[in-house]
């Protein structure tokens, strides 16, 4: 398959990599970002340099789009490969809001095209195995996990219009698409405490009380404040306690 990347910064470069020298099935055909260094970029993977994303998407070449972008950027792409039937892997979150987000998911299903969002937790050895070993533990009572990365640098996280949110909405989404994956159980209940510690504008640390199916009681703690970086789970069950680190 022929992949169209559009955004080639922290994220977007690691799927291009992975594109490049991981996958025989996959052709990083071309790669669109703002800044000129995609150029440089597209010498060194042996790709085309689109100035216009709008370009990539419409190129003939292209059969897929993957987009590591800003979230405001999320619905104009999506309306571009609905109509060119192009295949989309959006990089979470979906949209800046639940509107836009529901009309991204709704005109791709009206179109009929591929649509979905990088949860790539799902993929993680210690989560899959995480997953596989919790129904041998009898019943769960309560789950932990964290995410604690260091602070970004990237000037659009600190704008409302183009980020949506803060470290609840790009990084504590991994957390409970993971918690999902792994207990197969849906969050019924939140609340939340977050703050800004060395962000302005948008929180960069969240302590979340959570509820889940089951009467399951968990905390979710998200935040981007130090250097070392740390993802661990754990689930208190009737037969033993389940500890994982993912990062």
């Amino acid at each position: 398959m022929k992949i169209g990347l559009i955004g080639t910064g922290r994220h977007g470069s690691r799927y291009a990599n992975h594109i490049v020298n991981d996958f025989e099935e996959t052709e990083l055909i071309g790669i669109s970002r703002r800044s000129e260094k995609g150029r440089e970029q597209a010498r060194e993977w042996g790709t085309v340099f689109f100035e216009d994303y709008r370009e990539l998407i419409h190129s003939d070449q292209v059969e897929a789009v993957i987009a590591a972008v800003p979230p405001v950027l999320n619905l104009e792409i999506a309306k571009l490969c609905a109509r060119q039937n192009k295949p989309l892997l959006v990089e979470k979150p979906l949209a800046t809001n639940s509107e836009e987000g529901e009309r991204i998911v709704t005109l791709m299903r009206d179109a009929g095209v591929p649509l979905t969002v990088g949860q790539t937790l799902r993929y993680n050895p210690v989560i899959r195995k995480l997953r596989e070993e919790l129904p041998n533990q009898g019943r769960l009572f309560t789950v932990y996990a964290n995410q604690r990365l260091e602070p970004s640098d990237l000037r659009w996280l600190e704008n409302p219009v183009e980020a949506g949110g803060g470290i609840t909405f790009h990084i504590a989404v991994h957390v409970f698409d993971a918690l999902h994956y792994i207990t197969g159980l849906k969050v019924v209940r939140v609340s939340a405490m977050c703050r800004t510690c060395r962000t302005k504008n948008l929180e960069d640390m969240a302590l979340i009380h959570v509820e889940m199916e089951n009467r399951v009681a968990g905390i979710v703690d998200v935040s981007k404040l130090s250097s070392s970086r740390s993802g661990r789970y754990e689930f208190i069950c009737d037969n033993a306690q389940l500890h994982g680190d993912q990062i």
